[in-house]
């Protein structure tokens, strides 16, 4: 009894540790509840995040919040409408021609594999052949399904999809343009004595706005470096390829990994085994070589360091409850989990301190 009244003193008998805690368990519980329903209006929480920075840029020059709102606003619509109109289209027909082309590269893989047994019979037999091609065709098979499976659902997507571009451009205007009336609203609501939540928030709030904002960045200039490059090499299905390698970066350690593998099997069935294919590899590995070792810190300068244990499982974690936001804020989300520890035994800490100073004001007599 007195190790857990002693770790009850140390850690939960602050009220201030209580109060954080309701607060973590009450957004805990939204999410997981109501998180589907919510969702378009986490999108657009989301998106005014992302676009407060650039109106609080726009303020310290000196332009009215109004009107740097609106100026924003504007431009993040001209973007999602070039993203509709130029973007979306070739996405879809690129990926078409890559569906399309699919059942020939398969053919040719599958030749190839059947030549191995006579061109290396020391390392490959006949039968180990034949199960590797069942393999490929079960796992063929069983994605052919998947895809039939949502295709049959799209109707619904699209228009959960057209309600999402609808919707959350708007609730992120009045997001913008009401922010310090919405945040006024619950901060009445919360408890006026919230100092180790309010401490908690200041530090997160800093790491999470660097880190999204320049987690965006980091997309498009990967992106844009990408599709510049295959573009140079000829490559095959530019954009498509493009789109998927700078989305991989939300995915840190992992999506690079992931990636590779559809560009090195488009640069094959293209060129071959060659200098071309060797070169189009190359070229991938210097794009995320320095994406690690020029642009992440270049971004993220100010980001907390997490090992890379820890982000891969926050990863898993969160992106099994929430999927995608749940994947691309893991980072943020472990961060947050970090500044809590960090804060949580303030008790503890105090008495630490305490005897510390008192120990050095004994020995110093």
């Amino acid at each position: 009894m007195n190790i857990v009244r002693d770790w009850y003193n140390r850690y939960v008998s602050d009220p201030q540790v209580v109060i954080l805690a309701l607060l973590l368990i009450a957004g805990f519980l939204v999410m997981m509840t109501l998180g589907e329903m919510l969702a378009p209006v986490m999108a657009g929480v989301i998106v005014a995040y992302l676009l407060d920075g650039v109106v609080e840029k726009c303020r310290r020059l000196g332009a009215p919040r109004l009107s740097a709102v609106i100026l924003v606003f504007l431009l993040f619509m001209s973007f999602l409408v070039f993203a509709l109109i130029w973007m979306m289209p070739r996405l879809s027909t690129q990926l078409t021609q890559l569906v399309q082309q699919l059942p020939n590269w398969i053919a040719q893989g599958q030749e190839a594999l059947l030549q191995l047994p006579d061109k290396h019979p020391n390392l490959f037999t006949q039968s180990q052949v034949n199960d590797l091609i069942s393999a490929i065709r079960a796992a063929i098979t069983a994605l052919g399904q998947r895809v039939l499976s949502m295709s049959v659902a799209s109707v619904v997507s699209l228009m959960t999809i057209v309600v999402y571009i609808i919707l959350v451009p708007v609730l992120a205007f009045f997001f913008l343009k009401d922010k310090d009336p919405i945040l006024g609203w619950f901060a009445q609501r919360l408890p006026r004595e919230r100092r180790l939540a309010n401490q908690v928030w200041h530090d997160v709030n800093l790491q999470v706005s660097n880190y999204v904002r320049g987690k965006v960045w980091e997309i498009f200039i990967v992106g844009a470096v990408s599709y510049a490059t295959f573009t140079m090499m000829g490559l095959q299905y530019t954009l498509l390829l493009a789109t998927m390698v700078g989305l991989s970066v939300i995915i840190p350690y992992v999506g690079g990994a992931v990636v590779t593998a559809p560009v090195a099997l488009v640069a094959y069935f293209q060129w071959g085994w060659g200098a071309d294919f060797g070169w189009a590899l190359f070229a991938y590995g210097v794009i995320h070589a320095l994406d690690g070792y020029l642009l992440v810190p270049l971004l993220f300068s100010e980001v907390v360091d997490l090992h890379p244990v820890a982000i891969i499982i926050a990863i898993l974690v969160f992106g099994g409850l929430w999927g995608f936001w749940g994947v691309f804020f893991a980072i943020p989300l472990a961060t947050l989990v970090q500044a809590v520890l960090k804060a949580w035994p303030i008790k503890y800490r105090e008495e630490e301190v305490i005897k510390a100073g008192t120990e050095a004001s004994q020995s110093s007599a």
